[in-house]
């Protein structure tokens, strides 16, 4: 082939590198993806129907989850307009809380507040909430341990004894005060008598506090603590105990018939 032959087909090859880097430059290479779908070309959270095909014929993804699963559309970044992805943020602790029960074993608890959500496939966001044991010791807590002794109240209220020493007689008389509790609980051997049958479960009782029951604090002993569950026992009726919760207190007071003397 002469010298004209051979830049003959230099022109040609030149002539067609031009042709195809132009026709890269505005005819667009078709690509199968997101783009393809319909109206719902991109799909948040994860989707397993939000699918498409690759220009290979093979399976890929147009929902947000893709980006952790690594099986996203070609053109995903680009349709879907996603960022970079950002990682969850959060603040400092707060404090702790008290300890859910006064008095023993109890739990306590701190949170924190998330200052940046993840966003496009970002690390999600840590525990915003911590819980540790705690065992309570408020002042509240000797008189919680207090067991209280009842009565009927068919024993003579404010009972004049004649063996009293002198003494003793002119021992100060204190003004009564009354105290409802709650029963949560009573054995079974309340029903041994009529009048402790009566200390059933849920039932409000009335518990009188006279004066001759009344300790150097000017109350009687075991008389409950609203909010926490107490325990009472019946000095008349052997076995006979359980536990009930304070709901009310009035000073100046008789309980009404049928109730309960504390001892």
């Amino acid at each position: 082939m002469g010298a004209q032959g051979w830049s003959a087909v230099r022109m040609e090859i030149v002539v067609c590198g031009y042709l195809a880097f132009f026709c890269s430059e505005f005819v667009p290479v078709t690509e199968a993806g997101c783009r393809e779908r319909g109206n719902q070309n991109c799909c948040p959270g994860r989707d397993n129907d939000c699918f498409e095909y690759t220009r290979r014929k093979t399976v890929c993804y147009c929902d947000s989850y893709c980006q952790k699963t690594r099986d996203c559309c070609e053109d995903y970044q680009h349709v879907c307009q996603i960022s970079a992805a950002t990682n969850c943020e959060v603040g400092p602790w707060g404090p702790w809380s008290s300890c859910s029960s006064p008095c023993g074993v109890g739990s306590k608890e701190r949170s924190r507040q998330v200052s940046n959500p993840p966003r496009n496939g970002g690390s999600p966001c840590p525990d915003l909430r911590q819980r540790r044991g705690c065992y309570g010791n408020n002042v509240i807590c000797d008189n919680a341990k207090e067991v209280a002794k009842i009565l009927p109240d068919s024993f003579k209220r404010n009972f004049k004894d004649p063996w009293r020493r002198p003494h003793m007689l002119m021992k100060e008389e204190k003004d009564s005060y009354c105290v409802y509790l709650r029963v949560k609980q009573a054995s079974a051997a309340c029903r041994l008598k009529l009048w402790s049958a009566q200390l059933v479960r849920e039932r409000l009782v009335c518990a009188e506090c006279q004066s001759d029951a009344m300790s150097k604090s000017d109350r009687c002993a075991g008389d409950g603590i609203e909010g926490i569950r107490t325990f009472w026992t019946v000095a008349s009726t052997p076995g006979c105990h359980g536990s009930w919760m304070r709901e009310l207190s009035s000073e100046h007071c008789r309980c009404p018939p049928y109730s309960v003397l504390f001892v």
